[in-house]
């Protein structure tokens, strides 16, 4: 069975110790050897970003993008990228309405050129603050046109990733879910995690993490993998899904969360017959 493995993370840009935090990143991601990762909160500085530096400390040959969400001054931008295995063929940052918020967001898109072919591989980070639920749904719905855009129902399964700062019973979520429809339209993706991940999942946990415990949250998952799938050749299918990065040593973790990994399958399999 073919299959793409993908990871995401939270980096939480150069905050706290990243010169300790960088090595566990890279140690993590060495271990679980994904096809393409969906970075957030990376800092690009004179034309270089943290995921280069991520991608300079690993055993395999990663190609790296990344998208503009916010430009801090002084020549630093702040926003999503993606490593790649594969070519990444063309990319692009669209940005997301931001509401009355001062926040400035963007989803992510990379076209990978796969030995499968073009997968539409999507990354974004959505507005973090409780009461701005209705800002996130309108940024998913913005995330919801651009998967149709770049991913028409004929070509590989959309892939998307990243920190939507909401937990699976939002309304924002399970708009993505297919579950509630915003504004009269509908849109669907399935959960990685969901379908087949164990535990609650959580990927912001105040009790476990030493760097978001300072916030003093109750834990939750705010960290996804989508897919569009599975389709009629079983492609886009989740396989297996879970935390990962979980990792504290003396007192460090490589992030202030944790990580998602999932395997979804792409390449041809036995059409299921539907009636």
């Amino acid at each position: 069975m073919d299959r793409i493995r993908v990871l995401t993370l939270n980096i939480w840009n150069r905050q706290g110790p990243w010169d300790e935090r960088l090595p566990m990143i890279q140690r993590g991601i060495a271990a679980l050897d994904p096809d393409i990762i969906g970075l957030q909160e990376v800092i690009c500085s004179e034309g270089r970003s943290q995921a280069d530096d991520i991608a300079a400390g690993l055993p395999s040959k990663y190609e790296a993008a990344f998208g503009v969400a916010h430009d801090v001054g002084g020549g630093v931008h702040f926003g999503n990228a993606v490593l790649s295995r594969w070519p990444i063929t063309r990319s692009a940052p669209v940005p997301l309405p931001t509401g009355f918020s001062d926040e400035s967001r963007c989803v992510f898109f990379a076209e990978i050129g796969t030995p499968f072919g073009p997968v539409p591989f999507f990354v974004t980070h959505l507005n973090w603050k409780f009461h701005e639920g209705n800002v996130r749904e309108a940024q998913v719905m913005a995330i919801a046109e651009q998967v149709r855009k770049e991913a028409p129902l004929e070509g590989l399964p959309p892939i998307l990733v990243g920190d939507f700062n909401a937990q699976p019973e939002s309304s924002e979520i399970r708009f993505l879910k297919g579950l509630q429809s915003l504004q009269g339209k509908s849109f669907f993706l399935a959960d990685a995690y969901e379908q087949t991940g164990a535990g609650p999942g959580y990927t912001f946990d105040a009790t476990q993490n030493p760097f978001a415990a300072a916030t003093h949250e109750y834990p939750r998952r705010l960290d996804y993998i989508f897919v569009r799938g599975p389709d009629r050749a079983v492609r886009g299918k989740p396989l297996l899904s879970r935390v990962v990065l979980t990792e504290v040593e003396k007192g460090v973790a490589a992030s202030d969360h944790w990580g998602v990994y999932a395997e979804l399958s792409i390449g041809p399999l036995v059409p299921a017959t539907r009636m």
